[in-house]
């Protein structure tokens, strides 16, 4: 299982002298060879990021023949992660160029990553062939095999008849998996004819018929959108990795995806997509947007092509939902024409002008927490997002605070946090919202690599909010989260609870490439580079990088023990600490000490938090094994790991739902909304919430802070 950081620390500012001098020389030889070919373009591209890089870099690795043995291995990697594409004698071909690559950086003529991704390539083409030819053969699944799964376990194979069996055993394992998934239904007696009436013979050959399709789509599908400029990307994105995990480059869409999500709005026609067996379709059309004023865009058309205006447009057969959503965004007032099928098989082209979608299901939302022990509010906070480029835009502190004061109405006696999953945001918005609950003081230190720790204070002595509070995180909350979160218990303003935090202390900031060609939202002609160039610590002077926040009260988590973090990433950076700041802890009065031993005892005394202990531990040590390719082996591995996940999903839920209602004025969010999709969806979270059992020992813990202050 991999996990990427949705978002990162982000700080817009222009760019230093030095480099806006280095941007406009590499721009204007962009614009005085306008006639030559995208590959003199691109190299001229990777030198300017790779001299940032070496520039401006927290820490910068040297671009040398050690870095470029490291692209070498990486850029195959991340074209081929499971080996099972490249041979062995591919990667001897191509071990001519595993110590130029730095000099490509530096601006030697680019051949290394257009010439692996055209055997890549041809590959594919053979790889389609190798797995219709198996799939058209039944498999025994008496004998008794093996396979390996774990990538780093595993080599490139050394021939065509060593990846043929490669193949046979991948095929043979997902086969496997659809197979018993097909018996189970049969032996549960479903009422699917499709199913219930099929020999087992006809159900390993739906179960490999099955299979088939969906890797003709997903081949299909790489074949399409693995075009030079993707090539392009994913190679410079192995080199910005190896800097540190957090430095990327954004192409233009990808840029603009960006943007749009740390802002929380982007220009579109309104409306949401599904995949059905492989077809773009609409799901939903949101009531009054540019889709719904059209009067033509219905529920169930299918996407069939995508024009940017007059131009030709892009057949998206074999898209994913991604890659079309790519192609419907972009920027304000611009057209967009989609080529529908209509349910009745008929065809329409259908023009639409680009306007604002507002993504509210991202912003805050709060709830109110009824128990026998009074009422507790409850704040949900998906990211620390906000709005650069809109003065009057959404930022993540005004609304968190407009949800306290919601919430103070109820006369709540303590409120809740929940800063699970995540992955962080703008670090001003962090500030802010840290002053919301403090007088004043130092919130976070930065440092650049060159200069001492500059301190970052909230300088509003006003305090929104000085009741009781708790701050939930997990493994999934990083960055601005770890910020908020160590800052609050730094100053022992409020709780912490959950488990051990992502661990990333690293700061970044975008740098445009290439002049504005929408000075609606200032999207660049060439993206942009997120660059880490700064590092946080709390203000007790240890950093969050490696380490996280570990929580005042620790609940046992599923995944605990999974490799999912910051610290088990190569290239991330050293722990490291600076000087504690001058801060003066909050007086709440609060006995913390038998607070927390109240809730370790509580926690350790239960059955449900002990059995989810348990059960983290098997998973650890479950998932490096070999899997059984022989059925009855292979249902006993299935079985036990189906429990267990099972068992924890069980947990995690209460038997017994808590009271948790909206506010007054968010009724109709909830219950009367014009988008009924997205009322439904904000019953649904509501009803998430009202059996999350985290919530409910949190609450717990809210109520022994309340008896336990003076």
């Amino acid at each position: 299982m991999q996990f990427k950081i949705s978002e990162t620390m982000l700080r817009r500012t222009v760019l230093p002298v030095v480099l806006v001098l280095l941007l406009g020389v590499t721009l204007w030889a962009f614009k005085q060879n306008d006639k030559k070919d995208d590959s003199s373009k691109e190299q001229m591209l990777l030198t300017a990021i790779g001299t940032i890089l070496e520039q401006k870099h927290y820490d910068p690795k040297t671009i040398d023949d050690n870095f470029s043995k490291q692209v070498f291995e990486k850029y195959l990697e991340a074209l081929n992660p499971d080996k099972s594409i490249f041979l062995q004698s591919d990667i001897n071909y191509l071990k001519k160029y595993q110590l130029t690559l730095d000099d490509e950086i530096h601006g030697a003529p680019l051949k290394f990553y257009p010439e692996a991704a055209g055997i890549y390539l041809k590959n594919v083409d053979a790889i389609m062939l190798l797995y219709k030819d198996i799939l058209s053969q039944p498999f025994d699944f008496n004998i008794k095999e093996e396979i390996q799964l774990d990538n780093d376990k595993i080599d490139f194979p050394a021939d065509a008849a060593a990846r043929k069996e490669m193949w046979r055993k991948k095929l043979k394992y997902a086969t496997l998996g659809l197979y018993t998934d097909y018996l189970k239904q049969k032996e549960d007696k479903t009422k699917d004819t499709t199913v219930a009436n099929k020999t087992n013979a006809q159900l390993e050959a739906m179960a490999r018929e099955k299979l088939l399709t969906n890797l003709n789509r997903i081949y299909t599908r790489e074949k399409l959108i693995l075009t030079n400029q993707e090539q392009f990307s994913r190679y410079v994105n192995v080199i910005t990795d190896l800097m540190d995990p957090h430095t990327e480059y954004f192409p233009p869409v990808e840029s603009r995806s960006f943007q749009e999500e740390m802002s929380g709005r982007f220009f579109g026609i309104g409306a949401q997509l599904k995949d059905d067996n492989g077809v773009v379709k609409i799901a939903a059309v949101i009531p009054g947007s540019p889709a719904y004023k059209s009067g033509k865009v219905q529920i169930n058309d299918a996407i069939i092509k995508v024009g940017q205006g007059n131009a030709e447009p892009v057949d998206v057969s074999g898209y994913a939902i991604t890659d079309v959503v790519k192609l419907i965004r972009g920027n304000k007032g611009t057209e967009v024409r989609i080529t529908f099928r209509k349910p009745d098989g008929s065809t329409q082209v259908v023009p639409i002008i680009r306007d604002e979608i507002v993504q509210d299901e991202q912003y805050a939302r709060s709830a109110v927490i009824k128990t026998a022990n009074g009422n507790f509010g409850y704040i949900f906070l998906p990211e620390f997002y906000a709005d650069f480029d809109n003065p009057d835009g959404n930022r993540c502190s005004k609304d968190v605070a407009n949800e306290i004061i919601k919430l103070k109405k109820e006369n709540v006696q303590g409120i809740i946090l929940d800063l699970r999953n995540n992955g962080g945001g703008s670090l001003p918005e962090v500030v802010n919202m840290v002053g919301l609950f403090i007088p004043q003081g130092p919130v976070v230190q930065v440092r650049d690599r060159n200069g001492k720790p500059i301190i970052l204070p909230d300088n509003d002595t006003s305090v929104l909010y000085n009741g009781l509070l708790a701050v939930m995180v997990n493994e999934f909350s990083a960055s601005a989260s770890e910020i908020f979160a160590a800052a609050i218990q730094d100053y022992k303003r409020g709780i912490i609870i959950g488990s051990d935090t992502y661990g990333k202390g690293t700061v970044q900031r975008t740098m445009p490439l290439g002049k504005p060609i929408d000075f609606t939202t200032g999207q660049p002609e060439y993206g942009t580079l997120k660059l880490t160039f700064e590092k946080f610590y709390r203000i007790n002077g240890g950093s969050t990088q490696l380490k996280g926040v570990t929580p005042d009260v620790i609940l046992p988590d599923p995944l605990e023990y999974l490799k999912l973090r910051e610290k088990d990433q190569p290239s991330a950076l050293a722990w490291d600490k600076v000087e504690k700041a001058d801060y003066t802890v909050y007086n709440s009065g609060i006995n913390w000490e038998k607070v927390e031993a109240d809730a370790k005892a509580r926690i350790q005394a239960s059955p449900t938090f002990a059995t989810i202990e348990k059960n983290a531990l098997w998973i650890k040590d479950n998932t490096d094994k070999k899997y059984s390719l022989n059925l009855e082996d292979y249902r006993n591995q299935q079985k036990q790991l189906s429990n267990v996940v099972k068992n924890d999903d069980s947990l995690s839920m209460l038997k017994t739902a808590m009271n948790i209602y909206p506010v007054a004025e968010d009724s109709t969010i909830y219950y009367h909304n014009a988008d009924t999709l997205k009322g439904l969806r904000y019953q649904k979270w509501l009803g998430d919430i009202q059996k999350d059992l985290y919530i409910d020992e949190t609450v717990k813990v809210l109520h022994d802070m309340g008896k336990e202050r003076n």
